[in-house]
């Protein structure tokens, strides 16, 4: 029995940990929709899978190991949730497949979408003439975000998690500055004040985070 030991403790190590890491970070575990999320299950995987049978890892080591994993995917969600560099660097940009009514051919074959795919994915949102797309994003996690012409209110938000929405602002041709008077005259010191931005037939509907006006 002793010689299991080791196994059991690991395992219920790796148990806790992957509870501790769904709790802690959110359910994107359970549903990946972007790229560290997917390598955190698969690296996570990978650990406890490897290790567990392994008399040469003692229970320490891989405790620690664990605990090393756990606040380098903190460390990195942080970064991602408030700068939109790090965003970029983690996450990838999205992709412009549609502009102003014409597909670019380059941008749909650099993002892996063959044109029927391309074609699927717009009759999903029930879109069937290209030439009505004012703007069709490709997101990290591989949805087509769709614009037509006379959308007064863009399907996803102009701010998210303090950062300006740049596809956004380019499909109602306004700019970052704008953006920001319009935050700063509803009384908040900025952009990163604001939890979500939403742009709904002409005007901006704010949900800060807490405690943020002037």
């Amino acid at each position: 029995m002793a010689v299991y030991l080791p196994i059991f403790l690991k395992l219920g190590i790796g148990l806790v940990v992957i509870i501790f890491q769904i709790n802690i970070f959110g359910k994107g575990n359970l549903a990946p929709t972007n790229a560290l999320d997917q390598v955190q299950n698969y690296v996570l995987g990978g650990i406890i899978g490897g290790t567990i049978y392994s008399d040469a890892i003692t229970v320490f080591q891989f405790m620690m190991v664990m605990i090393i994993w756990t606040l380098l995917v903190l460390v990195l969600k942080f970064a991602k949730e408030h700068n939109r560099y790090a965003k970029a660097l983690l996450d990838g940009n999205p992709k412009i497949l549609i502009n102003r009514g014409k597909v670019d051919v380059h941008a749909v074959i650099a993002a892996g979408q063959s044109a029927s795919s391309l074609m699927f994915k717009l009759r999903e949102q029930e879109v069937y003439d290209i030439s009505k797309v004012k703007r069709a994003v490709l997101e990290q996690n591989g949805q087509l975000t769709v614009i037509e012409y006379g959308d007064e209110s863009p399907k996803y938000p102009i701010i998210y998690d303090g950062q300006a929405n740049e596809d956004v602002l380019v499909a109602i041709e306004k700019d970052e500055d704008w953006l920001t008077q319009q935050v700063v005259e509803q009384g908040y010191k900025g952009i990163s004040d604001i939890f979500i931005g939403e742009y709904l037939s002409g005007k901006i509907r704010l949900t800060p985070y807490d405690g943020v006006r002037k």
